[in-house]
């Protein structure tokens, strides 16, 4: 009896934890409903958060959307035009009571020029806002705003890229690899998440894909970058925008993030380590000191201290000074006084007669004028010919 009462309970038999989770990440949270929380709340909660003035005439064109969305989880929404404020607070009909922090991050995206659109998302159960401050991390301005720039792209192409990125992959396969080749997006930056289609252009093809809720939109404004969407593709967002102030490119954070999602799509390789696959890139910065034309050489370094300088007294006891009278001290110092001024005065006059010494004229040497006795003259040949030329003029006469 007892054997067959073991093996029926299953004692042997390996349970598993309940507390063992293969894939956190995986996990669908259960929705918070009505029903779960009968007894409504005690106290009452409110929020306000300010707005530039020129977020006033979009928020007023919107805002009655904005109370429709938060009226339906009991959250009053009220805007306050003159004081430049927007105030979230509770009523009785409200029953989740985490739903007042998603307001609060809500209209804090439509202050920081969120479109309402995407702001809306925050209310979802899987989605979260995260806004990072980049304005603290880098002293000069100009620095700044060249990384600032960079994290944007051309024609907003890098924030494009990583909005797709950073999320869970919902769109078909053939759709991601053009992620990489974008180039341009037809609409402007905010407006492609209103229509139901979001069209990616590559070199040949455009791809139509559907409207992707899962995905994170980023919006870079001013010293701050507002995120929004999926935990995990916040927690990546973060990590590109300051590394990207810290002087590291978007694309090699994009080009990690691409392999990752290759990587994860395969079942053999989803649990092991990926270092092996990511890309190493190692900085090359060269330092832009200016070298000194002249380099000082250290001296030797001795233990010993340096030579203790001669004194007055002991320059006087080295020269016999020190032993003259006053007298005699200042006759000496007088004819050496005398002496410097007389070889000064010598080397001014010398200076001044420079000008009017002529200088040395150059010897010419005349090559064609030959001395007499070098050259040697045949008298009687000479004679010859003289006497030839007269004989020969006395014919013709």
């Amino acid at each position: 009896m007892s054997d067959d009462s073991d093996s029926d309970t299953g004692v042997n038999k390996p349970v598993k934890s309940i507390l063992q989770v293969d894939d956190a990440w995986a996990l669908k949270l259960p929705e918070f409903r009505k029903e779960d929380n009968p007894h409504k709340l005690l106290e009452e909660s409110s929020f306000a958060t300010l707005f530039p003035r020129y977020r006033e005439h979009y928020l007023r064109e919107c805002w009655p959307l904005v109370q429709k969305s938060l009226d339906e989880h009991g959250i009053n929404a009220t805007l306050d035009v003159i004081e430049g404020s927007m105030t979230v607070r509770t009523t009785p009909k409200m029953w989740d009571p985490y739903i007042i922090i998603k307001a609060r991050d809500m209209i804090k995206l439509l202050s920081r020029s969120v479109p309402y659109e995407q702001a809306v998302r925050v209310l979802q159960d899987e989605i979260s806002s995260d806004i990072i401050k980049i304005g603290s991390l880098l002293r000069n301005r100009e620095k700044f705003v060249k990384r600032r720039q960079r994290l944007i792209g051309p024609n907003g192409c890098t924030l494009k890229s990583i909005e797709l990125l950073t999320g869970h992959s919902a769109a078909p396969k053939r759709s991601d690899t053009s992620v990489s080749c974008c180039a341009s997006v037809s609409t402007t930056h905010g407006e492609a998440y209103e229509t139901s289609e979001i069209k990616w252009l590559c070199p040949k093809k455009v791809f139509l894909a559907p409207r992707l809720t899962t995905r994170c939109y980023v919006l870079v404004q001013g010293q701050t970058v507002a995120a929004l969407g999926p935990y995990k593709g916040l927690q990546q967002v973060r990590q590109i925008s300051e590394d990207t102030m810290k002087n590291i490119h978007p694309i090699y954070n994009i080009k990690a993030l691409m392999i990752k999602r290759e990587l994860a799509r395969d079942p053999k390789l989803r649990s092991e380590n990926w270092e092996r696959f990511l890309p190493k890139f190692s900085g090359k910065n060269v330092s832009k000191r200016k070298q000194p034309k002249l380099k000082k050489q250290k001296k030797e370094y001795t233990p010993f201290p340096p030579p203790q300088p001669e004194s007055k007294v002991d320059k006087l006891l080295a020269s016999g000074e020190y032993f003259l009278k006053e007298e005699h001290r200042q006759a000496r110092r007088r004819k050496e006084k005398t002496q410097k001024q007389e070889e000064a005065s010598k080397l001014r006059e010398e200076k001044r007669k420079q000008p009017f010494v002529p200088p040395e004229e150059p010897k010419v040497t005349n090559t064609a004028t030959v001395s007499a006795g070098k050259v040697d003259i045949d008298i009687e040949a000479l004679r010859k010919k003289v006497n030839n030329a007269q004989k020969k003029r006395k014919h013709k006469l």
